[in-house]
């Protein structure tokens, strides 16, 4: 997989991109990573990439014609299964978007910052609008980095354990999985649950069945 990823301030991206799972699948050949600085694509003396919106109101909104020419730039170099425009208002990011990004072979995300970016840029180039919730951050570099862990992870070869993540919570709905736990069986006077020592594989699934519709039922309590 190859992700290119648009940005008014790449620094934000360069260390998460480069360290744990995202840096193995990148060892691994698995993926390719590209930041892509917006502030390059500004051929003003200031290299000045925002400004007041029309209409009036508070904030900077960034300008079209960098977006454009680095988006058409890149188009012409690689064709994109995907281009994700973050912005909250656009569809919760979920598991099962996560699944279908894991497939694509070039994604290419719009990250925006300040106030806004200029809507034709959304218009011209978004094939999917993507939030991580119902709040506003400073920039779409953080919600950039979730959407390109959970693909990642999903990517096959990624993870040391094939099957890691098809246990996960959200993989099967909205389902919760049971709870973990390892050495020492013991710890200050709390104890790992018994059955999960016993061996007994029948009794161990029907236990983790069991503690994963009662965090489920919790879950959804939560999220009313």
């Amino acid at each position: 997989m190859r992700i290119d990823i648009i940005s008014a301030v790449p620094d934000l991206l360069e260390s998460p991109l480069n360290t744990s799972i995202i840096k193995r699948a990148q060892d691994k050949k698995k993926l390719e990573v590209y930041i892509h600085n917006l502030r390059d694509y500004a051929h003003n003396k200031h290299k000045q990439i925002d400004d007041k919106p029309f209409g009036g109101g508070p904030g900077m909104v960034l300008k079209p014609e960098p977006f454009f020419e680095c988006i058409e730039n890149l188009k012409e170099q690689t064709e994109y299964d995907h281009i994700i425009f973050t912005t909250p208002k656009g569809k919760i990011f979920n598991q099962k978007m996560a699944n279908k990004l894991s497939l694509a072979k070039n994604i290419l995300i719009i990250t925006g910052h300040y106030k806004e970016v200029d809507d034709r840029v959304r218009e011209k180039f978004a094939t999917d609008e993507l939030s991580i919730g119902n709040f506003v951050l400073t920039g779409g570099e953080l919600p950039a980095l979730i959407i390109v862990d959970a693909i990642v992870r999903l990517i096959p070869g990624v993870l040391n354990d094939s099957e890691a993540a098809l246990d996960d919570s959200f993989q099967d709905g909205e389902v919760i999985e049971a709870p973990y736990y390892t050495r020492p069986a013991e710890y200050k006077g709390m104890k790992v649950p018994d059955v999960l020592l016993s061996g007994n594989e029948k009794e161990i699934k029907k236990w983790k069945e069991e503690q994963s519709k009662i965090l489920t039922e919790k879950w959804r309590e939560y999220n009313k």
